[in-house]
């Protein structure tokens, strides 16, 4: 069952090493500045502004408090056991991917009760974050083993404006499979339809999925791959909106004229059709 978690008092400034500097890396970084924190910055791929940049993992490492893993879910594993022999009992690690149930159970197996940790999803991004959206929330999937590096999470997420909720992995996977997939599978199949090419005639009803397929465009390739092979519940998600499509395509064929209701878009309670 997932709580939201009341504000608290915000934590002094520490030192955050991130490791992965893509798109999120990059906003997260940046929120980590903002509220005070020092940051170094690690990615061999990515050009990482020199204030920020470490010459390697190593380094950026040494003595950090927080340890970041900001890369993509499967990348995961080979960076926690490079990361292993430099880290120490005083520093608590925490991910930000899109998935949790695969990067909690490689941080419980490789990290063990030794090395603080915490599973974490910011349910946020570059774009929300440019366009100042609120509210602004963050999940923690905390470890059985170190409950303190959950509360200490908690903590950082609200110093950082979120409202956090607290999971199992299991049901933030679930959940995310009936919701962030499922978005992007159903984007996915638009843009490659060419249905944004030209918004000319696109009437206000269709602006909400304006912004998703801008969300799904301005996302790397590797986010969109990750949360439909990483989440071990969104092909069954996926089959049961391609299920029901066909379904209502079927419907539509038959000429009905819906006197049934079955063609029908309900309300939600309370709303004015």
């Amino acid at each position: 069952m997932s709580t939201i978690a009341p504000r608290m008092v915000a934590e002094p400034a520490t030192t955050f090493a991130v490791l992965g500097y893509g798109r999120f890396g990059q906003a997260f970084a940046g929120l980590l500045l903002q509220a005070g924190h020092r940051v170094r910055a690690f990615d061999p791929h990515a050009d990482v502004p020199a204030a920020l940049a470490a010459a390697s993992m190593s380094a950026a490492v040494d003595d950090a408090s927080w340890i970041v893993l900001a890369m993509p879910v499967p990348h995961m594993g080979e960076a926690l056991r490079m990361l292993r022999p430099q880290l120490h009992a005083g520093q608590t690690v925490l991910d930000v991917g899109s998935v949790k149930m695969r990067p909690c159970a490689l941080m419980d197996e490789l990290l063990g009760a030794e090395i603080a940790h915490v599973g974490t999803h910011p349910l946020f991004g570059p774009l929300s974050l440019a366009r100042g959206e609120r509210p602004r929330r963050a999940v923690i999937c905390a470890s059985a083993r170190h409950p303190h590096a959950a509360a200490r999470a908690r903590r950082l997420f609200i110093e950082l404006g979120c409202d956090v909720i607290e999971q199992e992995p299991a049901s933030h996977d679930r959940a995310m499979a009936n919701t962030h997939a499922l978005a992007f599978f159903l984007a996915k199949g638009l843009i490659d339809l060419g249905v944004d090419d030209d918004m000319t005639l696109a009437p206000p009803s269709f602006q909400g999925l304006k912004h998703m397929l801008a969300a799904v465009r301005g996302d790397a390739g590797h986010l969109f791959a990750a949360i439909q092979q990483e989440n071990a519940y969104a092909a069954e998600a996926r089959a049961r909106l391609i299920a029901s499509l066909e379904s209502i395509h079927r419907k539509l064929l038959a000429d009905s004229d819906g006197e049934d209701g079955s063609l029908a878009i309900p309300c939600r309670p309370g709303l004015v059709p």
